[in-house]
């Protein structure tokens, strides 16, 4: 976000004191932030406060009262390359959805010729009304970025969905949009890349599984930054309640780890990269029964046979153009268990998470990983949210082929 000029505008909420922390990042990921407040945003923040993070003069009213200097709603709407609103209350929103034009903030959104993105913050009820949802709907409509609210505790004390989104993800989210932008029709535009992503279940009967907890949060987060940056995605996923719908992507869902192997050998050879984050069952029941099993005993004994493993016979079969990352979820001798999956397996590299590290593996939104490479390479890096673990991913894919 380097250069960056970005117009901030804060509207009356008690989320306002999340915007001091959101201008302090952008501003240290190299933006210039212009910040915008309505009168009432004032009551909650102060403008010094955000004048000396922006290290710019707020903007309030259309004038300066003291010598009559004008603040252009038009030239501010030209200067930016975005324009966030955050927080963003449902009056602010219903007063854009019809095209009100009552104070400095609204009349700039008006002007505005840049990209808009609008992070709601309100009580529960406030933001579930028909009346907000609607007033949301036509912002979209018109081009307008809504950046989701949060689940929480609410200043009410009511916990539901409308906590503005954290600053971490809202800067996180913009540098997204940017770095698509920049990668519009070049690196991976045409590319072709195959995902895994999720468990798979390994049937004992009808009602019963062997399985194991991820959450497939990693492998759809790399489905939609890669097919975000222009690459056509085939997404193999075991069973999850995440949901993708992207223009790019070709979401596959599967049970079994037989049926992964078999969807992925015939995907393979079509694509430019594979990334193999799925937790893949290593075994399964040799003996499926047809109906449930009974309780007759106090013990049970279910013995099992090895799946396929897909990432070793993707390897197998690895052209020299082609790409190949694996997955290693370890909770003991980390590295040492990655490069001697790299070297068996035929990876390029493989990404090492911690299984047992608070914020990292299974069932999280966050994750910590390190990249290692087959001709020893390595790389760490700090916990993040796994949409910031998927750029750095991408990243190193990237990385990898200019340095091919």
């Amino acid at each position: 976000m380097n250069g960056k000029k970005i117009i901030l505008c804060i509207t009356g909420s008690i989320a306002a004191y999340k915007a001091a922390i959101l201008v302090r990042m952008l501003v240290k990921e190299g933006a210039e932030v212009q910040v915008i407040m309505t009168d009432l945003a004032k009551k909650f923040i102060s403008p010094l406060t955000m004048a000396t993070l922006s290290k710019r003069p707020v903007l309030v009213e259309f004038f300066d009262p003291e010598n009559g200097s004008w603040n252009s709603h038009v030239s501010i709407g030209e200067w930016a390359d975005a324009m966030l609103i955050a927080p963003a209350t449902a009056n602010t929103i219903a007063k854009m959805a019809g095209g009100i034009a009552d104070n400095l903030l609204l009349t700039t959104y008006l002007s505005a010729r840049c990209p808009v993105f609008v992070a709601p913050a309100m009580d529960l009820e406030m933001y579930k009304h028909p009346a907000t949802q609607l007033n949301l709907s036509f912002l979209q409509e018109r081009d307008v970025t809504i950046i989701e609210p949060g689940t929480g505790e609410l200043a009410s004390g009511l916990e539901g969905k409308g906590r503005m989104e954290e600053p971490e993800n809202i800067v996180l989210f913009l540098k997204r949009y940017f770095h698509i932008q920049a990668y519009q029709d070049k690196v991976w535009n045409g590319m072709q890349c195959l995902i895994t992503a999720g468990p798979t279940y390994e049937a004992i009967d009808p009602v019963r599984f062997v399985g194991n907890y991820s959450s497939g949060k990693m492998g759809f987060a790399l489905a939609e930054e890669i097919a975000n940056r222009g690459a056509k995605v085939h997404l193999v996923t075991g069973p999850t309640h995440l949901q993708i719908n992207h223009p790019n992507v070709d979401c596959i869902r599967v049970n079994s780890a037989l049926e992964m192997y078999e969807v992925c050998v015939l995907k393979y050879p079509q694509v430019d990269v594979g990334i193999m984050a799925a937790a893949v069952a290593d075994y399964r029941p040799l003996d499926i029964s047809l109906s449930k099993i009974k309780r007759t005993s106090d013990q049970m004994s279910l013995e099992l046979v090895p799946n396929p493993d897909i990432a070793a016979a993707l390897g197998a079969s690895k052209l020299e153009n082609q790409v190949l990352v694996g997955f290693a979820l370890e909770t003991e001798d980390g590295v040492e268990n990655a490069r001697i999956k790299i070297a068996r397996k035929n990876l390029d590299f493989i990404v090492l998470n911690p299984a047992n590290e608070e914020g990292a593996g299974f069932m999280t939104d966050t994750n910590r990983i390190s990249i290692l490479y087959a001709d020893g390479r390595a790389m760490d890096y700090e916990l993040k949210s796994k949409n910031g673990v998927a750029v750095d991913i991408a990243d190193a894919i990237e990385q990898y082929w200019e340095k091919d």
